[in-house]
């Protein structure tokens, strides 16, 4: 064989695979055909993070005064923002390289398919493989709409020339209402077009309802319970017709109605790696498909779609096969953020989710935090525990407000070890800090279970 490994795909899962596997000796080559570092890093969760951090400086402006500043808040640079954003891809994408080079990984810029079950083709050329990995992330869908065409998906909103003026945001998952608030911020008008009654659909109850105000506390126009049902163009205007009848204009329309995994043209067919029902790669928990000695991993298997468990999974696959350590990655209490201003973060289960197993008891608290005492902003920050009644183990964490993902990754800890709420309740909060409210909680707020919560 040509390799002991052979990685389709440069992203997360792809680039940790390979390298850890190298650096365990085994003879590993890898193949990207876009992006080094994958959608986190080009078209996702990074420069994503860029971006809303610029509205957050516009933001701060505006709050100053509260603190006795004088502040004239000037207008914003779109061009100059993307220029520097790119700057920073182009240099995190060259640190890929760099690592999987200093592994001894060969690296392979072009598109890799499957010939059969241990041979790969890349650029006209053939290698053979005792193993191969497949890593290739997801693509973002467009509605099947009329007219979906005349729409931007995530992969273009970061090569935007012109910041749009008004924009229309279709969707109300974590991109959805990310974008939303970057538009904002930035100084768009900003309609939420989405199905469901409440944003965020898969998170706790009260965050759903939390993040709601939140949006319209920024001037985001909601349209709940709403679908659209085709797009138009009148010049450089888009028109966007709902399905019951009325109608909305912007200079964009953004869809971010869902992702599926990029499995097209891989050659799976020929050597019999299965789907699942979401037309995703199929996987054991050691991340094996139906083929033995081919592996996928990350968005490409429609799990958990973050980076942090697609790194995780590359890192202990390497282990697995090559370090004489095998391990699988647990997919209970995962931690995941929404970098949305304020932010929303959680970790384990959600009130539905933990009541649906057994009774709980509810801590929650909503609160203006201390900056926007004298900023006078409206913003609200909500912070929640759910604590399995018999045993008062803390079986979820959820908040949103400033700083949630930077407090959740600790609180992680403790849920992950199984910490109770005794454990919580005798640990000393550091004041004055949002943070300290996860440790005074002392006045439970309800007790559920699947009864009362389906009334």
């Amino acid at each position: 064989m040509d390799f002991d490994l052979f990685v389709i795909g440069g992203g997360s899962a792809g680039v940790r695979c390979a390298r850890i596997s190298a650096g365990h000796g085994a003879r590993v080559g890898v193949a990207e055909e876009r992006h080094w570092g994958g959608t986190c890093v080009n078209i996702g969760c990074v420069p994503k993070k860029l971006l809303v951090q610029a509205g957050e400086y516009g933001g701060w402006a505006e709050d100053a005064a509260g603190f006795g500043w004088t502040m004239t808040k000037g207008s914003h640079d779109w061009g100059k923002l993307i220029a520097a954003k790119d700057r920073e891809i182009t240099r995190l994408e060259g640190i890929y390289r760099k690592l999987l080079n200093a592994a001894g990984a060969r690296i392979f810029d072009g598109r890799a398919t499957l010939v059969d079950a241990h041979t790969v083709e890349v650029n006209g050329e053939r290698y053979t493989a005792r193993n191969i990995v497949i890593a290739t992330g997801g693509n973002p869908e467009r509605p099947t709409i009329p007219g979906a065409e005349l729409g931007i998906i995530s992969d273009d909103a970061f090569y935007l020339k012109t910041m749009p003026r008004r924009v229309i945001m279709v969707g109300s998952g974590y991109i959805a209402v990310e974008f939303a608030g970057i538009f904002k911020a930035l100084g768009a008008e900003v309609d939420l077009v989405y199905r469901q009654p409440l944003p965020l659909r898969g998170f706790d109850h009260d965050i759903r309802e939390s993040m709601q105000e939140a949006l319209e506390a920024q001037g985001i126009v909601l349209h709940p319970n709403s679908t659209p049902a085709k797009l138009e163009a009148d010049g450089d205007m888009r028109i966007l017709t709902l399905t019951d009848g009325r109608t909305l204009h912007a200079d964009l329309v953004f869809f971010a109605t869902g992702r599926k995994a990029n499995v097209a043209g891989l050659g799976l067919d020929k050597v019999g790696v299965e789907l699942n029902a979401k037309d995703a790669i199929k996987v054991d928990d050691g991340l094996r498909t139906t083929v033995p000695h081919i592996y996928a991993m990350g968005d490409v298997t429609d799990r958990i779609n973050l980076t942090p468990v697609a790194t995780a999974e590359g890192h202990a696959l390497a282990d697995t096969l090559f370090g004489n350590s095998p391990r699988n990655v647990s997919l209970r209490n995962i931690p995941s953020a929404v970098f949305t201003t304020p932010p929303v973060a959680s970790v384990g289960l959600t009130e539905e989710q933990a009541c649906a197993m057994s009774p709980v008891d509810i801590y929650l608290t909503k609160f203006t935090p201390m900056r926007h005492t004298l900023s006078g902003r409206g913003r609200k920050t909500t912070m929640k525990l759910v604590v399995d009644k018999a045993t008062q183990k803390v079986v979820g964490a959820h908040m949103m407000g400033e700083d949630a993902a930077e407090i959740i990754q600790g609180i992680a800890i403790a849920v992950v070890m199984g910490a109770t709420k005794a454990d919580f309740d005798r640990t000393i909060g550091i004041h004055p800090t949002a943070a300290e409210e996860f440790v005074t909680l002392r006045t439970r707020t309800r007790t559920t279970d699947l009864a009362k919560a389906a009334e």
